[in-house]
C-alpha cells in the first residue's frame, strides 16, 4: 500500500501519511476497503424488493421555498437545491456543492431544482465531492463555468483530468484527504475522508479520489459528509474540529443495507456519525431527489422525525425544504 497527498498542500492530521492508493493506482478506503463489485450489483437488482409495493404507494415529495432572497444580501446562509448540491455563503464568499441540474442516466428525478442556474453568476469556488454522474455532472459544471468564468474548482486527488476535458481553462486545486486548500483569508476549506468509492467508466474503478468538506471562518464551521458509509472519519473530523455548528450528512439510498452500507448511511447511522461529530445542527441530504435505492422516497424523513420524536437526536434536526435560506445557525 502506497499514499499520496498534493505536495502544495497542507496536511492538516498529525501523522497522516497520506491518502491510501494500491499497487494498481486505486484510491482505498483505509477503515474499510471496497471495489466495486457487478456481482453484488446483479443480486441486488434481481433480488426481491420487500418494500416495493411501498414504494410504489409513497407519495412524499419535498416541499419547496422560491425564496431569492440571498440574492439581495451578503449573509451567511446554506440553501439545499436537492440531493448534495448546496449553495453555502460564509464571510461573503460563495459555494456552490456537487451541482446536478439535468438528469442523470437510468435514474427517475423525483425533485428538479428550485432555482435556475442562472442566478449564481458570483461563484467563488465550485466544489465537487467525488465523480459519480449523481455529483459531477458535465452539462452543470460547463454552464457554471461559462456564468462564473473566474470560478475556482476545489476537488479531490485525481479528477483535474476529467475536469479540464470539460473546462481546460478553469483553475483547479485538487487536494488528498485531511488537507487544506490553498485559499486567500476568509475561509479556509479542508478535504476529508469518507467511506466510499469512484467510477466513471468501465475500467476506472477508484481512480478519483472522493471525499467531504469542512469550511471554517473564524466565526462558523460546517461539515459536509458527502457520499459515504459510517466508519471512524467522523469521529477523526471531531478530534480536528470539536465545535462544528452544522454537519450536513447523507441518510438516503440506504436499501438494501446488506449492499448500500459500504457507501450510503441510513438515517439511523447518519444521527450516529451526527453525535460522533458532536455538531450542533444537522441537516440531512441524499434523500428525495434522485430513485436509487429500495427503500420509498419519504422513508429518510419518516425515520428522522420519529427519532427526534422519541429523544433520540442529540441537537437540532433541520430538514431544509428546497429552496429554503436557513441563516440562524
Amino acid at each position: 500500500m502506497n499514499h499520496i497527498s498534493n505536495p502544495a498542500l497542507k496536511i492538516l492530521k498529525q501523522d497522516w501519511p497520506g491518502t491510501p492508493i494500491d499497487n494498481n493506482g486505486r484510491f482505498v478506503n483505509h477503515e474499510f476497503p471496497f471495489i466495486p463489485n457487478f456481482k453484488d450489483l446483479l443480486k441486488w437488482k434481481f433480488s426481491a424488493k420487500p418494500q416495493n409495493e411501498e414504494k410504489k404507494a409513497d407519495t412524499f415529495r419535498l416541499k419547496t421555498q422560491n425564496d431569492v432572497s440571498f440574492l439581495q444580501h451578503n449573509r451567511d446562509c446554506i440553501i439545499w437545491l436537492g440531493h448534495a448540491t448546496f449553495f453555502i455563503r460564509l464571510n461573503g464568499i460563495s459555494l456552490l456543492i456537487d451541482p446536478v441540474y439535468y438528469k442523470v442516466p437510468f435514474v427517475n428525478r423525483y425533485a428538479e431544482h428550485v432555482f435556475s442556474l442562472s442566478v449564481f453568476t458570483k461563484l467563488d469556488y465550485l466544489l465537487i465531492s467525488h465523480d459519480h454522474q449523481d455529483h459531477c455532472q458535465e452539462k452543470s459544471v460547463k454552464e457554471l463555468v461559462k456564468l462564473n468564468p473566474d470560478v475556482s474548482i476545489l476537488t479531490g486527488l485525481n479528477m483535474e483530468g476529467l475536469l479540464k476535458s470539460w473546462v481546460p481553462k478553469q483553475k483547479i486545486q485538487t487536494a488528498g484527504w485531511y488537507q487544506q486548500f490553498d485559499l486567500p483569508e476568509g475561509l479556509d476549506i479542508y478535504f476529508m475522508a469518507s467511506r466510499h468509492w469512484a467510477k466513471r467508466s468501465a475500467n476506472d474503478d477508484n481512480k478519483r479520489l472522493w471525499g467531504g468538506f469542512v469550511f471554517q471562518t473564524n466565526t462558523k464551521s460546517i461539515y459536509c459528509s458527502g457520499d459515504t458509509g459510517y466508519g471512524g472519519h467522523f469521529r477523526e473530523a471531531n478530534a480536528l474540529f470539536p465545535h462544528l455548528d452544522v454537519a450536513i450528512i447523507g441518510v438516503g439510498a440506504f436499501k438494501p443495507e446488506w449492499f448500500m452500507s459500504p457507501n450510503h448511511m441510513s438515517p439511523k447511522d447518519g444521527v450516529r456519525a451526527f453525535h460522533e461529530l458532536g455538531a450542533k445542527v444537522m441537516i440531512p441530504m441524499h434523500y428525495g431527489t434522485f430513485d436509487l435505492s429500495d427503500e420509498p422516497v419519504g422513508e429518510p424523513v419518516r425515520i428522522l422525525l420519529e427519532m427526534e420524536k422519541k429523544g433520540e437526536i442529540n441537537g437540532n434536526l433541520k430538514l431544509l425544504d428546497l429552496g429554503e435560506n436557513l441563516m440562524d445557525f
